[in-house]
């Protein structure tokens, strides 16, 4: 299974942001997709999860309100659209994927595919 990001880039405090994960290889088992992201100088958090499929949606609380998770199952691809970004939303961001057995949404080891990861900088 092979996790590739799009989409970071600079934008100033209010802007908007999309990322793409695209996932591709043997997805047998794939159920939950999520985001996470890692500030300078902080651990990784998670900042949204997708259970496959038209399941639910969790976000952090820091997120919620501003930014959406979401799916196009014919592209194989997850979104993160971020709107109303703050200087605090500087990160790279990070997409997942693992079994909708995992555990928690926002715990690293719930997942077992990651991908290399896309800086967001806003300023």
């Amino acid at each position: 299974v092979q996790l590739v990001e799009s989409g970071g880039g600079s934008v100033p405090v209010g802007g908007s942001l999309r990322l793409s994960c695209t996932i591709s290889g043997y997805t047998h088992g794939v159920g939950v997709m999520a985001w996470f992201r890692q500030g300078p100088g902080k651990e990784r958090e998670g900042v949204a999860a997708l259970f496959t499929g038209g399941g639910n949606t969790y976000y952090a609380d820091s997120v919620k309100g501003r930014f959406t998770i979401s799916e196009d199952n014919a592209k194989n691809t997850v979104y993160l659209q971020m709107d109303s970004l703050k200087a605090g939303d500087t990160a790279i961001y990070y997409c997942a994927a693992g079994s909708p057995y995992g555990g928690d949404w926002n715990k690293d080891d719930s997942y077992t595919y990651w991908g290399r990861g896309t800086q967001v900088t806003v300023s």
